[in-house]
Parts: structure tokens; sequence; C-alpha cells
């Protein structure tokens, strides 16, 4: 894919002509970011491209088997064939890998330098593109997705209202498929706390300000946080909605909310 903002559409939809297939309302020019995405600075800034590409790089032998296994739940999760959408795909780091399993993914991100990378990369993978988009506002049409898949702690990370980020998420997906958001779990603090602390000595992030660390949000002294979502804050979030919702812990590293709209499907 060459061009970021012309990107997939429903099958049934002519091919897209320009970002205006895409974007609600009046599309940005190709290469710019909306101004709503103000609040992503940090990650365009610090945390984009490559210098996010090397935070993966200098991970642990721990952090590399939390990714992977979060990974393979993901995987395990997809149907064969499925429309998969993935938020917050950073420069795509995981969409080669569901390309193999899905008919078709579309990873997300607000980040235009990522997303201008993870083209560059995946431009051989036919059934693999990107779009710059906001999370919590997608300009997509409703009941489109098998698969929905926000995973890394991205329902922390993006910093938008989380209830209108899985209300969302579920407006895109189809009945009985199937939303998954991870976080991390409570048991792998420390892990979390030794690999964040490489990222500072990288100069990836601020320093982290030990003192106010803890319980589960690390705080870098630059102004940066990074909270988690707790079991009984996912099924809070899950309250109410026309959904099975299910909290499963993978590895000892990942905590997933697994939401299935409508409340029926079969991913065995």
């Amino acid at each position: 894919m060459r061009n970021i903002c012309n990107c997939w559409l429903p099958a049934s939809a002519p091919a897209p002509r320009s970002a205006s297939d895409l974007w609600v309302g009046k599309p940005p020019g190709c290469g710019t970011i909306p101004d709503s995405m103000g609040r992503f600075e940090y990650y365009d800034d610090k945390l984009s491209a490559g210098k996010l590409r090397h935070v993966y790089e200098i991970a642990p032998p721990r952090i590399r088997q939390y990714l992977e296994a979060e990974l393979d739940h993901v995987l395990e999760r997809i149907k064969p064939g499925g429309r998969v959408l993935e938020l917050g795909c950073g420069y795509g780091r995981i969409l080669a890998a569901i390309s193999r399993k899905a008919g078709l993914v579309l990873g997300i991100d607000t980040s235009y330098p990522s997303l201008k990378m993870g083209a560059a990369d995946l431009a051989g993978i036919g059934n693999c593109l990107v779009a710059c988009m906001d999370a919590s506002q997608l300009a997509l049409d409703a009941g489109t997705f098998d698969c929905v898949v926000c995973i890394q702690n991205g329902i922390s990370a993006f910093h938008v209202d989380r209830m209108r980020l899985i209300r969302e998420s579920m407006r895109v997906a189809r009945p009985g498929g199937i939303i998954m958001f991870s976080t991390y779990a409570a048991g792998f603090w420390d892990d979390r706390l030794e690999w964040f602390g490489l990222q500072a000595e990288a100069g990836l992030l601020g320093d982290l300000d030990l003192e106010a660390s803890g319980d589960g949000t690390i705080v870098c002294k630059d102004g940066f946080t990074a909270t988690t979502v707790s079991p009984a804050e996912f099924m809070n979030l899950a309250a109410g909605l026309d959904a099975e919702t299910t909290i499963t812990e993978v590895d000892g590293s990942s905590l997933f909310c697994e939401i299935i709209p409508g409340g029926t499907g079969d991913f065995a």
C-alpha cells in the first residue's frame, strides 16, 4: 500500500478513489494527521517508526516471551480467512503474522511515520493494509470485521475514553465476531518495570519516576504515564453491553478481555 490514506473498504463497496472514501467528514491531506489527534504527540515525537521498533529490539527475554504469547493467543482466536482490524498497529509489528491466517487485515494508528514504515515493510503482502485513524473515532462501516484486536495495553496507552473505544470496536465488529483487548497482568510488574527502564536508558522515554510509580502505573519524569486495566475494571466497562465477556490471563504476563458482540460465536 503506497498511499496511507487510500485504504480498504468492505468488499461490497467500490474500490476507493480518494481519502474521502474512508474518512468521515473532510479528509486530511495524505501524510497529515488531523488536529483531533494532537493528544498522541508523545508517540509521534519519541515512540514512532524506528524508535518504536527499537523498543522491541531491546526487549529482554521475558518480555519477548510475553509478546510471543500474546500474539499466539490472538492467532488462536482468529478464524481462517476472516477480516481483522488491529487498533494501534504502530509500524505493523504483528500484521504480517495475522495476514498469514486472516483473509484481510487492516492496521490503524495515529502515527504517520510508523505507518509509512509499516507500509514499506508490508508492501509485498496483498491482504495487509494500514491507515492513519483514531481508534476511538473509526471511519469504517459498521459490522465489517470478524475480529478487532487491541493488544499490548493499547486500551490504556491510547489515552482515550475506554468506553468509547470499546463501543467503537463493537460497532465495526460483526455479530458473533470477537474483540480482544489486552493489558499487563498484575504479576508482571517487575518485568514490565525493567523493560520501561531500558527504554528510558535508550532515550525512548523520560527517566522513570520510581517514587511515583506503582499499583500498575509507571510514571516518567517527562509526564508520560502507562497505566493498566484490572479484571474488575474490564468487567465494569463491559457491563450493560449486548455481548459475552470473558477475562483470561495468558503466560502470567497479559490479561485479555474478550468480547463477543451478541453473545454468540465459535472460535475453535
